[in-house]
C-alpha cells in the first residue's frame, strides 16, 4: 500500500476545519440576531462570545453522544435546545446579555440551522477512510453496504493474518504490517472482523503513540455508520448489551410518559381526520375500524386497530398472505391511507392501553411468527421490546413483504433496541411525518405512477 500524502493532511485538517467552521457560523448566528435587539459594544461582543461558546459546548456534547446514523440535524437540534436552556438560565445574570426570550429562541434556531448545515456539507464532501483487519471478504460487504446507504466512508485496504504454518505471499498485506500501514495511510476507522486477529491487532494498536483513529468491531461499525446490525455476523453475546449494568433505568418510564403525551395529543388532532376518512371507507362494504390479533412484547397477543384499507374478502380465513405492490385488494382510499400511514391512526388508542409504544418494532401477525422465527435468525428477540406504531426500521426500509425483507427490517429493529432514547424516538416520529407529507408532493406522485409502491403484510 502506498501512502497518499493528501490522506495524512486530511486526517489532520478535517477536525480543525470542522470545529473552526462551526465556531464561526455559530458566533455569526448569535451576533447577527443579537444585533437586531441592541448595538454590540465591547461588553455585548463579550456576551455574544460567551453565549456562542455555551452553544458550541452543547453541540459538541450532543454530537458525541448521539449515534452517527441519526445524521447531522438531530444532534444539532439536541445541542441547540440544551444550549438554549443554559443560555436562558444565564440571561438575567449577565449584564450585557438580558435579551428577550423570543430572541433567544430565534438564536437557538439560527444555531441549529447553521451548525447542522455545516456538518451536513462536511459529511457530503469529506470521506472517512476505513481499514479492515481480519476477514478480507468483509471489505466487499462493507463497500456494498456503503453504496446502499450513501455514507462518506470508503474501504481503502484489508489486512489479514497469514494462515498458520504458511508464509504470506510476497506483497500481500498481512497483520504484521499493521503499524506501518496505519502510520502511512492514516485511516479514520479500523474495523476488526474476527476474534482470531482482533487480539493481536489490538495489542499492536495500543503500542502505537498516535491514536488519531477509531477502532470498532464489525457489528459496532455497522451500528455507528449504517444504523443497523449485520445479523449474519451477530452472536448471542450481542444481546448482553440490552442487559448491561450501565443501562439507564429511567428509560422505560420516560418512554411511557412520552408515549402517553404524544398519543393523547395525536388522538385529539386525529379525530377530525378519522371522521373524514371514515366517510370514504364506508363507500365499500365492511367496518371502518379493522381489528386484528398481533404479537407484542414477550409474545403477548393483543388486538390492533386500523382504518380498513382492504376489502372484507382480502384473504381467505386461515390463509394469511403478504400484500404485493399495487395489490388489487387495496381500495382506492386504502392506497392513499397506506402511503401516508393514516390507516395507523387508531393505534394511538393501543398506545394509551399499553399494548404498543409510539416507536418500536412493528407487531407481526401470529400466523407469520412461526415462519419468521424459522427463517430469520434471532427474529423472536425483537419481542423483548414493546411494538410501535412507527419505528426506525419503517423510516429506513419501509414495510416487509417476505422473510428476506423481514430480515432487513430486523437489522434496523436491533439497532433501535440498543440505541432507543427520547431523542431517537422524536427523530423517528419527525421522519415519519415528513415521509407522510413527501408522498403528497407532485414529484412523488409522478414517481409512484411509474413504479409500484412497497407492499405491506395484510393488516
Amino acid at each position: 500500500m502506498n501512502a497518499p500524502i493528501a490522506a495524512r493532511a486530511a486526517g489532520i485538517s478535517r477536525p480543525l476545519l470542522a470545529a473552526t467552521g462551526r465556531a464561526v457560523l455559530v458566533w455569526l448566528a448569535v451576533a447577527v440576531i443579537a444585533s437586531t435587539v441592541r448595538p454590540l459594544d465591547t461588553g455585548g461582543l463579550i456576551a455574544v462570545t460567551l453565549v456562542a461558546t455555551v452553544w458550541l459546548l452543547s453541540l459538541r456534547a450532543a454530537a458525541t453522544s448521539a449515534p452517527y446514523a441519526l445524521g447531522a440535524w438531530v444532534p444539532a437540534a439536541i445541542g441547540a435546545v440544551t444550549g438554549l436552556v443554559c443560555v436562558a438560565a444565564a440571561n438575567p445574570i449577565v449584564p450585557d446579555l438580558r435579551l428577550p426570550h423570543g430572541t433567544l429562541v430565534i438564536m437557538a434556531i439560527g444555531v441549529w440551522l447553521s451548525s447542522a448545515a455545516w456538518d451536513s456539507a462536511l459529511e457530503r464532501t469529506a470521506r472517512r477512510r476505513v481499514l479492515v483487519v481480519g476477514n478480507s471478504a468483509v471489505a466487499n460487504i462493507i463497500a456494498a453496504a456503503r453504496r446502499g446507504h450513501r455514507v462518506p466512508f470508503e474501504v481503502f485496504g484489508t489486512l489479514t493474518a497469514a494462515p498458520e504454518g504458511e508464509i504470506a505471499q510476497p506483497g500481500a498485506a498481512v497483520l504484521g504490517d499493521l503499524a506501518a500501514v496505519v502510520e502511512a495511510q492514516q485511516p479514520d476507522y479500523i474495523v476488526l472482523t474476527d476474534p482470531e486477529s482482533s487480539a493481536e491487532a489490538v495489542d499492536r494498536l495500543l503500542d502505537m503513540t498516535d491514536h488519531r483513529f477509531r477502532v470498532a468491531s464489525l457489528t459496532s461499525f455497522y451500528e455507528h455508520v449504517f444504523g443497523c446490525v449485520p445479523i449474519t455476523y451477530m452472536t448471542p453475546l450481542w444481546f448482553l448489551s440490552l442487559l448491561h449494568v450501565r443501562q439507564r433505568l429511567y428509560r422505560r418510564p420516560a418512554k411511557r410518559i412520552f408515549d402517553v403525551f404524544a398519543a393523547s395529543v395525536g388522538l385529539v388532532l386525529a379525530v377530525p381526520v378519522i371522521a373524514v376518512l371514515a366517510l370514504f371507507i364506508k363507500r365499500t362494504p365492511g367496518p371502518v375500524i379493522y381489528r386484528q390479533t398481533r404479537v407484542g412484547e414477550a409474545g403477548r397477543r393483543f388486538t390492533i386497530y386500523k382504518l380498513r384499507s382492504m376489502g372484507v374478502t382480502a384473504e381467505r380465513p386461515g390463509e394469511p398472505v403478504f400484500a404485493q405492490p399495487d395489490d388489487p385488494r387495496v381500495t382506492s382510499v386504502g392506497r392513499f391511507m397506506r402511503r401516508t400511514h393514516l390507516d395507523e391512526l387508531p393505534q394511538l388508542w393501543n398506545i394509551l392501553r399499553g399494548d404498543m409504544s409510539m416507536v418500536g418494532p412493528r407487531p407481526e401477525r401470529p400466523e407469520f411468527v412461526a415462519m419468521l422465527e424459522e427463517e430469520v435468525p434471532y427474529w423472536s428477540r425483537r419481542l423483548l421490546m414493546k411494538p410501535g406504531v412507527t419505528g426506525w426500521a419503517q423510516v429506513r426500509c419501509g414495510y416487509a413483504t417476505d422473510s428476506v425483507s423481514s430480515a432487513e427490517k430486523l437489522s434496523y429493529d436491533f439497532w433501535y433496541m440498543r440505541h432507543n432514547n427520547l431523542a431517537v424516538d422524536f427523530a423517528v416520529c419527525t421522519r415519519t411525518l415528513l415521509l407522510a407529507l413527501e408522498v403528497l408532493s407532485p414529484r412523488q406522485l409522478r414517481l409512484r405512477r411509474r413504479r409500484p409502491a412497497s407492499g405491506d403484510a395484510v393488516r
